[in-house]
Parts: C-alpha cells; sequence; structure tokens
C-alpha cells in the first residue's frame, strides 16, 4: 500500500474515532441529565402550603417519578419538577397525582390560570383528591375569587379530616364571605333590589345560622316584598336568638297591627318597652289596646271617624269609650230618656247623660239621631273639661277665658261653653275667627276633639 493511501486510511479511523468519541460524550451528557438524583427535602419547604400529590394506589416509578418531582419542587427546581410529573403522567397519563404536581409548579411560576386548569383537569378524574382541592383554593385565592377558594378547601377538609391546617384560613374565607354578603345585601336592599337582597341575606344566614341582626333585617326586606308571613317568621326568629332586640318585636307588632291582631300587638308593643323604655313603644301598645276595643265594638261605632256628619249618639259613643276614665269621675244622677233603649249606643248615652256631660232635652228624649253641631260639640267639650279641671288647676282659667270670637258674642247663651272650649284648645276656631255654632260635625273632627280631651286628661 502506498504511503497516500496509508494517509487516508489513517484519517478515516481518526475521524471515525472522534465521530464516535463526541456521540458518546454527548450520550453520556444526556444520561447524566436523565439520571439526576432529586435533592432531600429541605428542612425549610420553599413551599410549605403545597400539599403532597400522595401516589398510592401506584406503580413504583410512577411513584418514584411523582416523589422526586415534589423534591425538586420544594428546592426550586420547577424545570427539574415539571420533567418528573410530565415523566410520570408519559408513563400514565390519567395519573392524577402527577397532573396536581403539574398545578403546583405552575403555582409557584405565578401561572396561576394555567394552575387552576391544571388542577380541574386532575378534579375531573378524582373530585376528592385533597391536593388538587387544596391546590385549586391556593389559585383562586389569587385570583381573588374568595368565595370558589372557600369552596375547594371545605372540600379539601372534608376529604382529608388531617389537613388541620386549614382551618383557619376557612374561618378568615367564611368571614370575609360572610361580611360581603351583609354589604352586597344591605346596598341591594337600599336600592330597591328587594329579591336580591334577600338571596343575598339567605346565604349569609347560611353561613352564620344565629345571628339575630341578619334574621331582623331579612324580616324587613320581606315586608318591602309584600311577604308578611316570611317577615313575621324572620322577626319571630330574631327576638329568639336575641331576646333584648326591642326592634324586632316592633316590626312583629306592626305587623299584627295590620292583620288587625290587637291583642298580639299590644302585647308585643309592651314586652318591646319592658326592653327598652322611653323609646315610644309604650304609646304604640295604648294605641293598639284601643284598636282592640273598637275592634269589638259595633260597627257603627267602627264607622264614626269617616263620616262626614256625625250624630248625638256617635258623639255619646266615642265619650263613653275614648273617655271612660273621666266620666267615671262624675258624679251620677238618675236620668231618664226615652227614645234610647233600642239604640246601639244606649249603653254610652246612659254614661254620658247621668255623668251630665250630654244630657237629655226637657221632654226626657236624647234624640240620638239627631245631627251634631259644633255648638253641641261644645256643650259637651265644657262639661268633660268642668271633670278635668277638678284635678288639673290651669284647666279652671282656661274655663273662664273670655276669647273674642267673630260671630258668637259674650251674651250668646253658648257662650261660655264655646269659650272654654276654644280657649283649652279643643275645638279650633274657623277662619275669619268664627265659630260657626250651626255646623256638622264630621266623625274626623269630632274624634280630634275627643283625642285632645283625652291627652288633657292624662297629663295631669
Amino acid at each position: 500500500m502506498s504511503r497516500a493511501a496509508r494517509t487516508v486510511k489513517i484519517g478515516r479511523a481518526a475521524r471515525t474515532l472522534w465521530v464516535r468519541g463526541i456521540v458518546l460524550i454527548a450520550m453520556v451528557a444526556i444520561s447524566a441529565c436523565a439520571m439526576k438524583t432529586a435533592p432531600p427535602l429541605p428542612p425549610a419547604l420553599k413551599y410549605p402550603d403545597f400539599v403532597y400529590p400522595i401516589a398510592t394506589p401506584a406503580r413504583a416509578e410512577q411513584a418514584a417519578a411523582v416523589d422526586r418531582g415534589w423534591r425538586f419542587l420544594q428546592n426550586d427546581d420547577l424545570k427539574s419538577a415539571e420533567r418528573e410529573f410530565a415523566s410520570a403522567l408519559k408513563m400514565a397519563p390519567d395519573l392524577v397525582p402527577a397532573r396536581t404536581g403539574q398545578g403546583y409548579v405552575a403555582l409557584a411560576q405565578r401561572d396561576y390560570m394555567r394552575a387552576l386548569t391544571t388542577f380541574d383537569q386532575a378534579l375531573r378524574s378524582a373530585p376528592t383528591y385533597a391536593p388538587a382541592l387544596v391546590g385549586k383554593g391556593q389559585a383562586l385565592l389569587t385570583l381573588k375569587r374568595d368565595g370558589e377558594a372557600l369552596a375547594a378547601f371545605e372540600a379539601a377538609l372534608r376529604a382529608d379530616k388531617s389537613l388541620l391546617n386549614l382551618t383557619p384560613r376557612i374561618d378568615v374565607l367564611r368571614f370575609r364571605d360572610l361580611q360581603d354578603l351583609i354589604t352586597s345585601a344591605r346596598q341591594a336592599s337600599a336600592a330597591g333590589r328587594l329579591d336580591e337582597a334577600r338571596a343575598a341575606y339567605q346565604r349569609a344566614l347560611a353561613a352564620s345560622p344565629d345571628s339575630a341582626v341578619l334574621y331582623r333585617e331579612l324580616g324587613i326586606v320581606e315586608r318591602k316584598r309584600g311577604d308578611a308571613a316570611a317577615a313575621l317568621v324572620d322577626f319571630t326568629r330574631a327576638s329568639d336568638l336575641d331576646p333584648t332586640d326591642p326592634s324586632s318585636l316592633g316590626q312583629s307588632a306592626e305587623i299584627f297591627e295590620e292583620r288587625q291582631d290587637y291583642a298580639a300587638a299590644e302585647a308585643a308593643y309592651r314586652k318591646a318597652a319592658t326592653i327598652e323604655p322611653g323609646a315610644g313603644f309604650e304609646a304604640k301598645a295604648e294605641a293598639a289596646a284601643v284598636r282592640g276595643r273598637d275592634a269589638r265594638l259595633p260597627a257603627e261605632f267602627r264607622a264614626i271617624p269617616a263620616a262626614t256628619q256625625i250624630r248625638r249618639g256617635d258623639l255619646a259613643a266615642l265619650i263613653g269609650v275614648r273617655l271612660d276614665p273621666t266620666l267615671r269621675t262624675a258624679q251620677r244622677t238618675q236620668v231618664v230618656t226615652t227614645d234610647t233603649r233600642e239604640h246601639w249606643a244606649a249603653p254610652w248615652i246612659a254614661e254620658v247623660t247621668s255623668a251630665g256631660v250630654m244630657p237629655p232635652f226637657d221632654n226626657h228624649t236624647f234624640q240620638p239621631g239627631a245631627a251634631l253641631r259644633r255648638v253641641d260639640l261644645a256643650q259637651a267639650v265644657s262639661a268633660l273639661l268642668a271633670l278635668i279641671a277638678r284635678t288639673h288647676p290651669s284647666i279652671q282659667a282656661q274655663l273662664a277665658a273670655r276669647p273674642a270670637l267673630a260671630d258668637v258674642s259674650p251674651s250668646h247663651l253658648n257662650y261660655r261653653a264655646i269659650a272654654a272650649a276654644v280657649s283649652a284648645g279643643v275645638l279650633p276656631l274657623l277662619d275669619g275667627n268664627r265659630f260657626d255654632t250651626e255646623r256638622a260635625v264630621s266623625g274626623a273632627e269630632a274624634a280630634a276633639a275627643i283625642d285632645r280631651l283625652r291627652a288633657l286628661d292624662e297629663s295631669r
């Protein structure tokens, strides 16, 4: 073989060895990379809130890959961790722990939407897998979807009771969620979005079922919606939970009044008055008691306030019912009337005639059906003022007053009675400083006069 041929042959052999060496070096490098040993877990985990994606049941090599991925992750070697989890998924594409590990890698990379998607993929195969539920909750929390995060954490704790470190976080989220619900409920109520407010209060009560305040506020919303029955249930529940709450009792009392259940209304008002004296519940209780008594009275009596013109018998009934305590102070005389026996107001006519407040006519008739004039009302008012004045000295001065009246002179037969009624503020003058003695009296005018007299008597 010539020297040139030997030189070519040697050159070819050298090149072959060089290429083989390069290939061998590359293979060794690749092998070394593939066989990279996962480090031990550090004393302080990089991501202590992540939950180890336990891989049982799973084949040994799959579980080993997940474990290596976890150790890389906690050492913050995210690239190696991703490689190990991907390797496990190549062996078992539906391996939930490996998919969960990928979700935690995405969390560590702050790719929260990808993390959420990855955890959801894992949960589609295993809906109660606690590590994936915790990871999903953490992703949702960073995305400011607190309500969904709370649901994920609660589901994780139900699935794995050992995850006790979730409890404080769940408590905080529940409180925050409750506050948000209450705020949205109040805003919806103020804006008139009552169905929305009702739904928000109901969700808040599901989270805090022992809150008297929430039941009371829901009851107010139900009243606005026109559902008095539901409102009453809510107010009753609020009162049961907080017996010192007068507001719920007052709201219940108002509903009872609307239903004309005056006895229940009075009882609720009086109970509220014992809790918060001086808040006006006492007056409301008395008013409910009056309405209750009125409701048991004849229909003719209940029709008086709306009447455009009332009769003498109507006034006798008003005085007998509304001013019974005042009448009791009068000295009684035996009186005979010949035309009242069959009248619906006969018992009260007997009271006012024997007390001298509305005496019968000289022919012993009362004429209960006769139209009532302002002068007739003034005479009755004057007699009642005289009764009140016995224990109320300031009234005596008003009885002696002599006001100037445009249409009634001091020589008028009924001037003194009219003057007393006007001076005491029971019967106001009309336009032009007139009294108008012959003007018919309406039910509202008579009732207002009686209420003023009762206020004077009760002010003693």
